[in-house]
């Protein structure tokens, strides 16, 4: 199954929600907003404020969907630091899209999207150590481990310690 990157419109809101909550029990470990009360009103709040925050190029949010025009997923690049030219690169898969290579895909083309399109020359992957689906779509799409950032990331009011992966511009 393969999924194209998109910008996300209006429309994307319901499929975000149904998304979300199909894969509560795979998603919520690793990200806590993708929580059983997600909402629709949560779905189209993040769908909203995605417009602004990429016209004034401060995130990169993009839909994955596949060619029927399925929602699969999210992927973007968030705290981006213009004086060093990096941004984290994150993902994540509907439960029923998962083991297809949508992930790996979709990180593909945004790193992609991220060397044409902005100046930033690195991108990071930072994934809790116990995310091992994670680990694998950053090792797929040849991202170079760094090492682990101790108690880098709070999950669920709990430090974890976290795996660190790299894309830099060709």
């Amino acid at each position: 199954m393969n999924g194209t990157i998109r910008a996300y419109e209006p429309g994307d809101a319901e499929g975000l929600w149904h998304a979300v909550r199909e894969s509560v029990p795979e998603v919520f470990p690793w990200l806590p907003w993708a929580h059983a009360e997600y909402s629709m009103a949560d779905a189209m709040e993040w769908v909203r404020s995605r417009a602004q925050l990429l016209a004034e190029r401060r995130e990169f949010a993009f839909a994955i969907v596949a060619p029927d025009g399925r929602f699969l997923g999210g992927c973007g690049i968030s705290r981006i630091n213009p004086i060093h030219r990096l941004g984290n690169l994150g993902y994540w898969v509907r439960t029923s899209a998962t083991g297809r290579g949508v992930a790996s895909g979709a990180v593909r083309q945004l790193a992609d999207f991220a060397f044409r399109n902005t100046e930033l020359v690195r991108l990071e992957i930072v994934c809790a150590v116990g995310n091992r689906r994670s680990q694998r779509v950053a090792e797929r799409v040849g991202a170079v481990r760094e090492g682990v950032l101790r108690d880098h990331l709070l999950l669920h009011d709990q430090a974890v310690d976290a795996i660190v992966y790299s894309l830099t511009r060709p």
